[in-house]
């Protein structure tokens, strides 16, 4: 389910949604969509996009707000792990046999450990020769995996759970890469005074780019677009 707030800050927004959804602020994603800086006659204004699992206990939590219905799946708790790879119980087990058998069923077999375990996440990495080609251009080849293994953790009763999917490290790299790639669009933007539309992102990606400039007074970010690749549009605007 997916809910839009706003606030003065990200904090504020953040905050309003865990208050009126009911939730802890573990349990959903944030999306920034659009956010402005104080100015001296305008104030700071952040806009959001939540999204959360299907469980009863969170339409339970949030019946006040929009809906009611839905089956209680549970909570995935646990702690991050960097030296237990090997799956532990039923669910974790499913997940890396689905893993390999979909990847070996792609004519790029690979072995599936598990790369962390947290409340209402779980990582897991592929250790393959292919890793370039799942991993694909731009990252969209992992995305596509990984929007896969989401939905069989639904299919298995675990909706509550979000799968992240990573190999070569990719993740770690690519967050570097963007974070550069904000800072330089920003500097850009600064020196035309004007504004320059990124290529189509997913939303933690834009998020990224969104939280990276967010300190920077003399520059503001909003999604553009439709659908899950949205593009984000850095625009100049000056010191108020």
């Amino acid at each position: 389910m997916e809910f839009e707030f706003e606030g003065r800050t990200e904090k504020e927004a953040i905050d309003r949604a865990a208050e009126e959804l009911g939730l802890e602020k573990d349990d959903f994603d944030v999306e920034i969509l659009e956010t402005h800086k104080n100015g001296l006659f305008k104030k700071g204004f952040v806009r959001i996009r939540v999204h959360t699992g299907n469980t009863t206990a969170d339409k339970r939590r949030i019946s006040d707000f929009r809906d009611p219905e839905g089956n209680h799946k549970g909570n995935y708790i646990g702690k991050a792990v960097f030296g237990e790879p090997a799956p532990q119980g039923e669910f974790e087990e499913k997940m890396t046999e689905y893993t390999s058998g979909l990847i070996e069923r792609m004519g790029y077999p690979g072995k599936i450990t598990v790369l962390f375990r947290e409340k209402h996440k779980l990582g897991l990495k592929i250790e393959s020769e292919h890793s370039s080609i799942l991993i694909g251009k731009k990252g969209k080849n992992l995305d596509a995996l990984q929007l896969l293994l989401n939905i069989y953790a639904g299919r298995q009763g675990r909706d509550d759970v979000r799968i992240i999917l990573d190999t070569e490290n990719y993740r770690i790299r690519r967050e570097e890469s963007l974070v550069r790639l904000a800072y330089n669009v920003a500097e850009k933007v600064r020196e035309s005074r004007g504004s320059v539309l990124l290529e189509p992102m997913n939303p933690f990606d834009r998020w990224l780019i969104h939280t990276t400039l967010n300190d920077i007074n003399d520059v503001e970010t909003k999604s553009e677009g439709d659908g899950l690749y949205k593009q984000v549009r850095v625009f100049f605007r000056g010191f108020k």
